[in-house]
């Protein structure tokens, strides 16, 4: 074991027996009594030395016998510990990739306070190679959510789409001035393979031999979402992220229809008419679907039907969306943000919810997407995930 401190969170002295790791009230821990000795041992905790030569340097700076193995210990209990060694295969083969430990330093630092266990970063990391995920959707929105998870480590981002790149589908991280004129599909899978940290995975190769992700999300840092050796692995998510705003508006139920049979999870990501959305994140059976969304509308509306035939009648011979390149941006960061907090294995915050920030005020509101009783989709009463991601009000106190 080469014992590591978390380097992702900051460190400051509270007063003289205190110290806090990490500023933000979501992840900070308080660890305490720690005198002042103990606590300049703590810059040896590097990942560099063994616990036998920790053991000898304690010794050496005046701390008591197994001062160093009690330390260790408390920061393991209070998450703050890492081990250069720990993470099994998986983990060793993601730290043996060159990419590694630039491109993706930021996202490894980040999975190691979502993923607390010792090697819990790295053991991410390689779960996430091993996902497939698909975008419908090559505009602004969701060519940007098709490069940030390729770039995040995602091993298998398809982009589905038709026609050609349009000069209004240009955005920073997404499509390129260049790819104007060329067809989506080609240009998408350019995009996605420019912006990956490395090559992607080929057809059934797994990080560990008969090894794949966590059993599901919420278990762990990944979803199962692995292949049988040389298949193809299933779908992990699909993001609707659909050039016409009113498609993530206002879901197709038959589109949707195929990943509700056939369980997979889906998330709704778009702009419209200067307005930004984010969710629901749909997990079939248990939250609300696109069918549940229209059958709530009807019941408040009876006009919707009406106008929805008209306004998808308009769109398709709408020509220019007002789709503002700041706003498109924003809400292609939080959703592909929310694909990754659930690709890890938990409940972002769209679970069975919807995010709306309309300009120019742009605060972003909340809604609850129910299950319809009447909608065939048999989702759960109660929704899956609707208290998750609460954020603590102060830091955890590890003693």
């Amino acid at each position: 074991m080469y014992p590591k401190v978390k380097p992702a969170l900051a460190r400051a002295w509270r007063d003289r027996q205190t110290v806090q790791f990490g500023v933000t009230p979501a992840h900070a821990v308080v660890l305490g009594p720690v005198d002042t000795a103990t606590g300049s041992f703590l810059d040896r905790i590097d990942g560099t030395r063994s616990m036998e030569l920790l053991r000898t340097e304690a010794l050496a700076m005046g701390l008591p016998a197994g001062q160093a193995d009690e330390l260790v210990r408390r920061l393991a209990r209070a998450g703050l510990l890492d081990d250069a060694t720990a993470g099994g295969p998986r983990a060793q083969a993601v730290r043996r990739r060159p990419e590694t430990p630039g491109r993706l330093g930021p996202d490894l630092a980040s999975l190691s306070l979502v993923c607390p266990e010792p090697g819990g970063d790295l053991r991410g990391l390689a779960a996430r190679r091993e996902l497939r995920v698909r975008v419908r959707g090559s505009g602004r929105v969701g060519a940007l959510i098709a490069a940030v998870l390729a770039g995040a480590g995602v091993g298998r981002v398809e982009v589905l789409d038709g026609g050609r790149v349009e000069a209004a589908d240009v955005a920073p991280g997404g499509m390129g001035a260049a790819g104007v004129g060329r067809l989506r599909a080609e240009a998408a899978g350019a995009l996605v393979r420019e912006s990956a940290p490395g090559r992607a995975p080929r057809v059934g190769e797994r990080s560990e031999p008969g090894s794949g992700p966590g059993s599901g999300p919420g278990s762990g840092c990944g979803p199962g979402a692995g292949a049988r050796p040389g298949a193809e692995p299933a779908l992990a998510l699909v993001v609707v992220a659909p050039r016409d705003g009113l498609q993530a508006w206002a879901p197709d139920p038959e589109t949707a229809a195929g990943w509700v049979a056939t369980g997979i999870p889906h998330l709704y990501a778009g702009v419209l008419e200067g307005t930004g959305l984010v969710g629901p994140l749909v997990l079939p059976g248990v939250t609300a679907c696109a069918g549940c969304m229209e059958r709530e509308r009807v019941d408040r509306d009876p006009a919707w039907p009406r106008m929805l035939v008209q306004w998808r009648s308009a769109h398709r011979r709408r020509g220019t969306a007002a789709c503002d390149l700041g706003l498109s941006t924003a809400v292609a960061g939080l959703a592909a943000a929310h694909a990754l907090a659930f690709l890890d294995g938990g409940f972002p915050a769209s679970t069975a919810t919807r995010w709306e920030a309309a300009l120019p005020a742009l605060h972003w509101e909340r809604s609850a997407v129910r299950p319809h009783p009447r909608c065939p989709c048999a989702a759960a009463p109660t929704e899956a995930g609707a208290d998750v991601g609460a954020e603590a009000d102060g830091a955890v106190v590890a003693s």
